[in-house]
């Protein structure tokens, strides 16, 4: 099986650390395929750097994609993740659309450890998005930019695993998503100083992806996920052109 793991943001460092991650949660005889946008932000982190992130992703998969058994969207935005779903015939799972789902399946409520507010806003938009609002128990930042947090992760423990708390703690939460593809690897470093669950997308991705080839669920000839056929587009890519 082959894992397309396709990083939006032009950072290759944080996409080898997702790549690690990605290794470790696969199951004997799954291949990681790790790429990185060729351009864009270095991490995402705003609104306008979020759209630039979507063009980034469908770019990159359509670039990358071939004979790929599925895709992961390794961005904690899931750039572009409904677009690339409709793009691609394999599954297409999004960081945070799985650690969100995986959340669901190991207790009642969850809660977000974020790295600044502005991300936290964001959040709230997609859990709403994935209605799955009614499961939220709250989301609370780190303060810290996320190009920070990936130069030093673990410099950050102590206040990952503070704010983990006062979910737990204080808004009730019953499992904990670190989100970011910098949080890559660190839930085995938090678990232990953390009573509930502690996810990442990355880790939740892998494994999801895996399960969804085995589904083979059909791809969609009718409604929103359908591809499009006999589009005019210009400007982009060759490989991007030829998926219209």
């Amino acid at each position: 099986m082959l894992i397309l793991l396709a990083n939006p943001n032009t950072s290759a460092g944080i996409t080898d650390g997702m790549a690690k991650a990605a290794c470790a949660a696969a199951s004997p005889g799954t291949e990681i395929k790790p790429v990185t946008a060729g351009f864009g932000a270095k991490v995402i982190g705003s609104r306008m750097e979020m759209v630039i992130g979507d063009y980034a992703s469908l770019d990159l998969v359509a670039r990358e994609g071939a004979g790929c058994d599925a895709v992961i969207v390794a961005a904690a935005i899931d750039s572009g993740l409904r677009a690339v779903k409709q793009m691609m015939s394999c599954p297409v799972l999004g960081l945070t659309e799985a650690a969100l789902h995986a959340a669901c399946l190991v207790g009642g409520s969850f809660g977000l450890v974020v790295s600044s507010g502005r991300t936290g806003i964001v959040m709230r938009e997609m859990v709403a998005g994935y209605g799955l609002s009614s499961r939220l128990a709250g989301v609370r930042s780190v303060g810290i930019d996320p190009a920070a947090l990936y130069a030093e992760p673990e410099a950050a423990l102590d206040r990952l695993a503070t704010t983990a708390l006062a979910l737990v703690e204080h808004d009730g939460a019953d499992a904990v998503v670190l989100i970011g593809a910098v949080m890559a690897g660190l839930p085995p470093l938090l678990q232990t100083r953390v009573p509930v669950p502690v996810l990442e997308g990355v880790a939740c991705a892998v494994p999801l992806a895996e399960a969804m080839v085995r589904i083979a669920p059909a791809k969609a000839t009718a409604g929103s996920f359908a591809r499009p056929h006999g589009r005019e587009v210009s400007g982009v890519g060759d490989a991007l052109a030829a998926r219209f």
